[in-house]
């Protein structure tokens, strides 16, 4: 098959992917084999890396080039160089309270890709810092809600204002939702740092 009639054919396949109808919902699986899970997410975040050379994004553009798809069982995590373990750990175990979230259940990767920085955008202009994103899961890799995680897994690292992110607890949708610690406004942290003068006094 040559290069041209390839492209053509994945480029179908993706947009017959994005027509997916909603999510299936079901029961929580077991625990995931840790070790090969951490190996997959290295394989796809290096193959997703690849892939954005080729399609030359730069300055923070968000493409919609089909990903090595996550498995809709696995956990998604990351957390930005600096990013102290004990905030890292608050978040992943969902202590923190949640003062936005968004909704993407049905949404295409297309519309996703447009509703994500708008959000997020809000967010840091009302000084929020902990979000909780809703994208749903699916029983097999092409099930829209795997799209959506796949594609915000390698998204949210491009954005600057987000510090990490982690699938969330049971309770707040469990591998159908993220929770997303964005960074401080400068507001923010003069208020931190004035706090932290005065208890140096």
């Amino acid at each position: 098959m040559s290069d041209h009639h390839q492209r053509d054919s994945q480029a179908t396949d993706f947009a017959q992917l994005m027509a997916g109808d909603g999510v299936v919902r079901q029961q929580e699986s077991h625990r995931a084999d840790l070790l090969h899970s951490a190996a997959r997410r290295d394989q796809q975040t290096l193959a997703a890396r690849r892939m954005a050379a080729e399609d030359g994004e730069r300055d923070g553009e968000l493409s919609l080039r089909p990903l090595p798809p996550l498995n809709p069982h696995d956990p998604v995590a990351w957390k930005r160089d600096g990013v102290q373990e004990g905030v890292y750990r608050n978040l992943r175990s969902g202590r923190y309270q949640v003062d936005a979230r968004l909704d993407l259940h049905k949404k295409s990767v297309a519309q996703t890709r447009q509703e994500i920085r708008s959000f997020i955008d809000e967010c840091r202009r009302h000084g929020i810092r902990t979000v909780l994103i809703s994208h749903g899961r699916g029983r097999h890799e092409q099930a829209l809600g795997n799209q959506l995680k796949t594609a915000l897994n390698h998204w949210l690292p491009q954005l600057d204002a987000v510090q990490a992110f982690h699938s969330a607890q049971p309770m707040h949708g469990g591998l159908g939702a993220m929770y997303v610690l964005l960074r401080k406004s400068e507001a923010q942290r003069q208020a931190n740092w004035e706090q932290h003068q005065k208890r140096q006094r």
